[in-house]
């Protein structure tokens, strides 16, 4: 069966830090540009970060620039996000994705771009709050 399975999520402390994970099983990352969403409470699921599949180029949505850090592991199939000087609005449920040689460019977090992602996690709750 091919999925993706987030990990790491959990409750912390503003200006805390967590790191997320996100394995592939079934198939392989080497091919996707992959990247994190994130979908709090009556909003929608808008775009956090993603790393692309061919030259490892990475961007960052306004909100997380300069605190969060997306890097892969190819050769564990994984994708992490860390996470740090958490803030209570980042408090969501956070999805891995997986887009088949997409573009990792500014445009990823336009709304557009989450109908060509191939691939979703299911979600890692995240929870600030002191």
């Amino acid at each position: 069966q091919q999925q993706l399975v987030e990990s790491g999520g959990d409750l912390v402390q503003p200006g805390g830090s967590l790191r997320l994970s996100c394995t592939a099983s079934g198939f392989t990352l080497n091919h996707y540009t992959l990247g994190w969403f994130r979908q709090a409470p009556g909003k929608e699921r808008e775009g956090v970060s993603c790393i692309s599949y061919s030259d490892g180029d990475t961007n960052y949505a306004d909100s997380v620039k300069g605190r969060f850090t997306i890097s892969r592991d190819n050769a564990k199939n994984t994708v992490y996000l860390q996470m740090n000087s958490l803030k209570p609005e980042d408090t969501a449920v956070y999805f891995c994705a997986a887009e088949l040689v997409g573009p990792c460019t500014t445009d990823y977090f336009n709304d557009y771009r989450r109908s060509q992602i191939d691939r979703w996690g299911r979600g890692t709750q995240v929870t600030v709050s002191s």
